[in-house]
């Protein structure tokens, strides 16, 4: 951070929740750290030196904060981490140049590394996906509820795959990538974070709706206050209760009574159900690659502290 303009540095140290508006130094909430990890184990799992995987984890994290910072403002969301966001502090036009400043930081901190040259190819792809994916996301909520062209669960998939899971894909590879494993074995540890993604953002999806509010840091049935097509709600919307549903998250109204019927129509079943098949497919793509055991160990700690919380 300390190469930025002093500026930027602020809104980005304000976003990473080590300052306050103004530059007062604080202690908040810099979020679960799991992108960072994947990056490390996935070079230790590799065989790669533990340097590469730092270097990987802080290019990666730059680049998740630079995307969140966009988010937040494709998506209008006022609070990040029980804070305001960046470009609601700052100002949106700020937070756009604090989150170009972060992806271009990420490129530099690749590019300097013995390796470079691929890790940050690696980097590109993931982020064409990502872009991919948020453009379907915004898309989906212009879509009917319903209806021949409501958002199918398929589509929900590759949207998944796209903006959540390429990025972790690229956390768990880049650090093997840097330090020179095989392609097969950087090939593997990014499939499997890519079906962590999808499973990731599906359990996203169950606290989205049903979630502890004291957990997760949102309101009770904030998802669907705000009408998001997530993958509970879609599988419900193929059940003979979607007219009744649809009417309520066009209306907005008694989110309490649809969370209740998306429920009942096993929209939360078939979400943790489908989430426990991507998390078979990311114990299929380790188990492929010759990766070393202590670090899958740790690897698979990571995945099961990720799909059970509090689901």
């Amino acid at each position: 951070m300390g190469r930025l303009h002093p500026w930027v540095g602020e809104m980005a140290g304000y976003s990473f929740g080590w300052c306050e508006v103004g530059g007062a130094p604080a202690v908040a909430s810099g979020g679960k750290g799991v992108r960072q990890a994947l990056a490390v184990l996935g070079a230790e799992a590799a065989g790669a030196p533990t340097r590469a995987g730092v270097s990987a984890a802080v290019a990666v994290e730059l680049v998740h904060t630079f995307s969140l910072l966009h988010d937040d403002i494709m998506d209008g969301d006022t609070d990040r981490r029980r804070r305001p966001t960046v470009w609601k502090a700052y100002g949106t036009g700020p937070a756009v140049l604090a989150g170009d400043a972060l992806f271009a930081l990420a490129v530099e901190t690749l590019a300097a590394q013995p390796g470079g040259a691929q890790g940050v190819r690696t980097l590109s792809v993931a982020l064409g996906d990502l872009v991919r994916g948020q453009a379907d996301d915004l898309l989906f909520t212009g879509r009917p509820w319903t209806g021949p062209k409501r958002v199918r669960p398929d589509e929900y998939r590759a949207m998944a795959e796209h903006k959540t899971g390429a990025l972790l894909g690229c956390a768990a590879a880049l650090g093997a990538v840097l330090g020179g494993a095989a392609p097969g074995t950087a090939a593997a540890l990014d499939r499997a974070g890519r079906h962590l993604g999808v499973a990731f953002q599906i359990v996203d999806d169950v606290l989205g709706i049903w979630g502890d509010p004291g957990v997760t840091g949102k309101p009770v049935h904030g998802d669907l206050r705000e009408r998001k097509r997530t993958f509970p709600v879609l599988v419900a919307l193929d059940s003979p209760q979607a007219g009744r549903i649809a009417a309520l998250l066009e209306s907005g109204e008694a989110p309490g009574t649809a969370a209740a019927l998306i429920e009942e129509a096993g929209g939360r079943a078939a979400a943790l159900a489908e989430a426990r098949r991507h998390l078979a497919a990311v114990e299929s793509a380790l188990a492929g690659a010759p990766l070393a055991a202590d670090a899958v160990s740790d690897l698979r700690s990571l995945l099961e502290y990720l799909v059970r919380r509090d689901v």
